[in-house]
């Protein structure tokens, strides 16, 4: 359960702070397209989960980021690399599951349904 708090907090910095050292850039991008209106807290919990901790992406979710659109999403990544909170952690490697969560969810978004 506490956990489950620690990942509410990660999530609410992830949507709502401006981190000091943010750029401008990632934030007039974040504002110009409402990026943080788009997803709802449950696909934000996973998404943020999938790419900052270990864990996966449900389908529901995936459609979510697609339509959130790859342009808020690597903004909000950034931005949220920018934030004090996560100096510890590798950009690189971070990006790369970033990039890899959304073609995931590209991919799932872009396959055929199975038929009935």
């Amino acid at each position: 359960m506490a956990s489950l708090n620690v990942y509410s907090v990660l999530v609410v910095l992830f949507l709502t702070c401006e981190a000091i050292m943010a750029t401008k850039e990632n934030d007039q991008i974040i504002k110009e397209n409402n990026c943080e209106t788009k997803m709802g807290l449950p696909c934000v919990l996973e998404a943020f989960t999938s790419i900052f901790e270990t864990g996966s992406i449900s389908n529901k979710c995936c459609s979510e980021l697609v339509v959130l659109g790859k342009v808020c999403h690597s903004a909000l990544v950034k931005r949220t690399l920018e934030n004090p909170l996560f100096k510890d952690l590798s950009p690189a490697t971070i990006i790369a599951k970033s990039i890899q969560t959304w073609n995931n969810c590209l991919a799932f978004i872009d396959s055929p349904s199975p038929s009935a």
